[in-house]
């Protein structure tokens, strides 16, 4: 098995050819780009931030080949030992990084022991054009990869920014397998170095599988601790008990630097900042947004946001706290105000003195006038439009379950949907939770609405979303605001109490899901899937490797008798 690599190399034109132009009517080649400098951040070569990056995007005629191992460890990121999972030994697990048009192609291994179940890669944003069966969702585009087996993913980087992967099988993700994704590209800000990935987790001393035994019968536990890229402290500073050590980062006076942020938590609301600084808030998600300035940044679960920050308070003091405060108001953490990192100026860090901003508590999103997507586009008039209430009972086995318009998600490991929508079928289950969207290019809007006082982070696969409304108490449709460059991104919070009104065009054929990243809520049935436009989606379905992945799968499951205990994604 190879260890963490990457292969940068032109791909031969027959290759690229099978990929390049993704079934795409509009899909134009450009030529390659060599990138920019820190002081036109705005500008790709020949591109920019005005490019429709939905219709073109740079040729460039590369392909990143990395080589992905999952497998069971040992790990005390706060000092406190527990098994876990990594992928190449590290959790985070390496940073796929890619230039946007490049080819990229993973190679998972699954090296997880036979008493363990199988696994998956998502590439959590990554819209997958005309790719659907390369999306990585167990029981909905592929079989889990088996123990001692490959599942190779192919796809194009037809968008630029920052997102993460993670595994989409149980919880995972949440055990360790996942790691950053950056995509170069153009930005609205300018900024002189780029730190990378900033992960966000919380973290207990249990495994999440442990942990969900209780979470289906008493509801979400209370986590113990958080990790500011995979690190931190356990206990209070001082103390003679406390453990591990703090994610810390060096500023030089006067330098601007670029973080993309990522909150890869599986129950976990933060609130970002760094004492004395302001955040130049440049993109969410996968979308460049017009640049903002906040000192409090609040990222739900799955959302990502590129800042930069400028390195001008080296007069006031050395070190300064970087602050991940879980939000009170749908989570329970132990650590809530000791999820820490340091920021400091000169040859090493110390423990801070600086006091942080002031803040409410709450689970809402940036303010929704703040976040205007630098290159507009607007939405229509649907042909599609649905009302799915969100609610919460139990099973027969008296175990939560949560459901979207009157269905808790129920699918298999061994049947996914697209190896259904080959075998031309066309019946699909009640607890499937499938909406057929059969028409291209037309626009879909779902209404997501809650009695309830949880508030929940939703995603889409396949696609970025218009937010076309977002509120607490009751939905009318007078409450659409405008279609004209509505905000964009691929995970948005329904608030508690409140609706959620996404848009989106019917122009990616496959399967995709839409479900709440609470991990808890996932496992839980909170989940449906849009199956769009289904004869172009089958013609997209490579039989042979999706046949392939199944056959080893249960014959893994016959050898070791594995039984699903959860929705199935």
């Amino acid at each position: 098995m190879k260890a963490a690599s990457i292969f940068v190399g032109l791909i031969g034109a027959a290759a690229a050819a099978s990929i390049s132009d993704q079934g795409h009517p509009n899909f134009h080649k450009r030529d390659a780009c060599s990138g920019n400098t820190a002081t036109d951040r705005q500008t790709w070569c020949d591109y920019d931030l005005s490019t429709n990056y939905y219709d073109e995007v740079p040729d460039t005629g590369v392909t990143r080949e990395y080589y992905f191992n999952i497998e069971e460890v040992t790990v005390a990121p706060d000092g406190y030992s527990r098994t876990a999972m990594a992928v190449n030994g590290s959790i985070p697990g390496p940073t796929i990084i890619a230039d946007w048009g490049d080819y990229v192609v993973v190679h998972v291994t699954n090296s997880l022991s036979s008493a363990k179940n199988g696994s998956s890669i998502h590439f959590h944003g990554i819209r997958q054009n005309y790719t659907n069966p390369n999306d990585g969702v167990v029981s909905i585009t592929q079989c889990p990869t088996a123990p001692g087996q490959t599942t190779t993913y192919t796809w194009r980087a037809t968008q630029y920014g920052t997102t993460w992967w993670h595994s989409h099988i149980g919880l995972q993700a949440y055990e360790g397998v996942f790691g950053g994704l950056l995509i170069n590209g153009p930005a609205s800000e300018n900024y002189d170095e780029d730190k990378g990935v900033l992960f966000l987790n919380d973290w207990s001393h249990q495994t999440a599988d442990e942990l969900y035994e209780s979470a289906q019968v008493n509801g979400p536990p209370t986590l113990d601790n958080g990790l500011i890229n995979g690190t931190n402290v356990y206990g209070d500073d001082g103390a003679s008990n406390q453990t591990g050590y703090r994610f810390n980062t060096s500023f030089t006076a006067g330098t601007s630097y670029r973080f993309r942020l990522v909150n890869a938590a599986i129950d976990t609301h933060f609130k970002f900042s760094i004492d004395n600084h302001t955040l130049t808030v440049m993109a969410m998600d996968l979308v460049p947004i017009v640049p903002y300035t906040t000192t409090v940044l609040s990222i739900g679960i799955g959302e990502r946001y590129d800042i930069v920050v400028s390195a001008d308070q080296s007069s006031v003091a050395d070190n300064f706290w970087m602050r991940a405060i879980p939000q009170e108001a749908c989570s329970d953490n132990d650590s809530t105000d000791n999820i820490k990192g340091i920021v400091y100026y000169g040859d090493s860090a110390s423990t801070p003195t600086t006091t942080g901003y002031s803040y409410t508590d709450s689970c809402d999103d940036e303010d929704i006038s703040d976040l205007v997507p630098y290159l507009s586009q607007s939405a229509s008039s649907p042909y599609y439009n649905s009302s799915e209430p969100v609610t919460l009972g139990t099973n027969s086995d008296n175990l939560f379950r949560w459901k979207l318009n009157g269905t808790s998600m129920q699918i298999y490991w061994d049947n996914p949907t697209l190896l259904q929508i080959y075998n031309n079928e066309t019946t699909f289950t009640n607890y499937s939770g499938v909406v057929e969207l059969p028409e291209a290019n037309k626009w879909s809007y779902i209404v997501i609405e809650t009695a309830l006082t949880v508030p929940h982070p939703i995603h889409l696969h396949g696609h970025d979303f218009y937010i076309l409304a977002q509120g607490t108490g009751t939905y009318d449709s007078s409450d659409i605001g405008t279609l004209t460059n509505p905000p964009r991104r691929d995970v948005a919070m329904l608030p508690g109490t409140g609706y959620l009104v996404v848009a989106f065009k019917t122009d990616n054929p496959g399967a995709w899901l839409m479900h709440c990243h609470i991990g808890w809520h996932t496992e839980e049935g909170f989940a449906i899937q849009f199956l769009e436009q289904y004869d172009e989606a089958r013609a997209l379905i490579d039989y042979d490797t999706l046949n392939s992945t199944c056959e080893a799968w249960d014959a893994y499951v016959e050898e070791s008798s594995v039984e699903q205990e959860d929705d199935g994604i």
